[in-house]
């Protein structure tokens, strides 16, 4: 997906990018390439396949849940090089993002990487979320927690639905193996508060591959023994 095809794409989504907005992006991609010949940011770094598999992937969210009609707040957990939540605070200025990653380098990675871009209202976290989630600075106050395939889903949903807010949403992106992995998330994302609102199966363009939006409504508080301890959710998953 070259930048015209990126553009014509996202204006048929209904959204519209600005000069200004697709200079941002290429921006992006060039630091995107420069940095990741020292950090491991992504295995994916031609131009055309991070258009279409990192910065369209990542707006796709957008089509799913409503960013535009207020300065809602997003926390990106394990965002890794910013995805899903900078392309979309590209798209969206008025979104306040969070981003929270455990690893150092990436952190350095993206406090360069907003500056450069000329970002306001993104904060930057070097921490896990497991811990992240049980500050209470942060707990339970965000409009939209998202993931996008850092983890299982009953794993996911214990990083990131503690952090939602009441009636906040929680959407995890991810590719085929969604349904199996929800299925086995039912009893974990029940424990957390959360209800199964949706699960949108889209393909990309250009045969870029099946995706899935999942979409968690937060309905109760979740227990406040929720993360639990860094390491513990991964080994032992809800």
């Amino acid at each position: 997906m070259d930048v015209q095809a990126f553009q014509k794409q996202v204006k048929a989504d209904d959204f519209d990018l600005n000069q200004d907005q697709l200079d941002q992006f290429d921006r992006y991609l060039k630091l995107l390439q420069e940095w990741n010949e020292k950090v491991n940011l992504t295995a994916i770094t031609g131009s055309d396949e991070v258009y279409l598999k990192h910065f369209y992937d990542s707006i796709c969210l957008a089509k799913y849940v409503d960013l535009a009609s207020s300065d809602f707040s997003l926390c990106d957990v394990g965002s890794g090089a910013g995805f899903p939540s900078l392309p979309l605070k590209i798209l969206f200025p008025n979104l306040r993002v969070t981003i929270v990653d455990s690893l150092r380098k990436r952190i350095d990675f993206l406090k360069v990487l907003v500056e450069e871009l000329g970002l306001t209202g993104v904060d930057l976290y070097h921490d896990r979320a497991e811990t992240f989630g049980q500050n209470k600075d942060f707990r339970a106050s965000f409009d939209y927690t998202t993931a996008r395939a850092v983890a299982r889903m009953n794993v996911l949903a214990e990083l990131c639905l503690p952090l939602n807010k009441l009636g906040g949403t929680f959407i995890a992106m991810k590719a085929s193996s969604a349904p199996q992995e929800l299925e086995e998330a039912k009893a974990a994302i029940a424990t957390l508060g959360g209800r199964v609102r949706e699960d949108a199966a889209f393909d990309l363009p250009e045969d870029g591959g099946t995706r899935h939006m999942i979409l968690i409504d937060k309905k109760k508080e979740s227990p406040n023994k929720y993360p639990r301890k860094p390491g513990t959710p991964n080994k032992k998953p809800l």
